[in-house]
């Protein structure tokens, strides 16, 4: 591997209490599913994030039906804020 495809650094995630009851109440196969695709954001950066548009001030990373809302918490850090469904997510 050549020095200048060394990969990103890996980031730490602090997970909400709101968060962690959301991944609960999904069941097992989508909260995988929804792990996994955090999983690969923070390995590659790869996935479908968005900063949000005011009053919203976090990002939100597409995870199937699933969106997976967080902030940036010091240099490599993010906190998941929530994990909720495209319906319930924007309300």
């Amino acid at each position: 591997m050549s020095p200048e495809a060394t990969p990103p650094q890996r980031i730490a995630v602090i997970w909400s209490p709101e968060a962690r009851a959301d991944v609960r109440a999904i069941d097992r196969e989508t909260a995988l599913q929804i792990l996994h695709c955090l999983d690969r954001y923070l390995l590659h950066r790869d996935g479908a994030v968005k900063k949000l548009k005011p009053p919203r001030t976090d990002f939100r990373l597409r995870c199937g039906d699933y969106r997976l809302f967080f902030d940036p918490h010091g240099e490599n850090t993010i906190r998941i804020t929530r994990v909720l469904n495209r319906r319930e997510a924007y309300r």
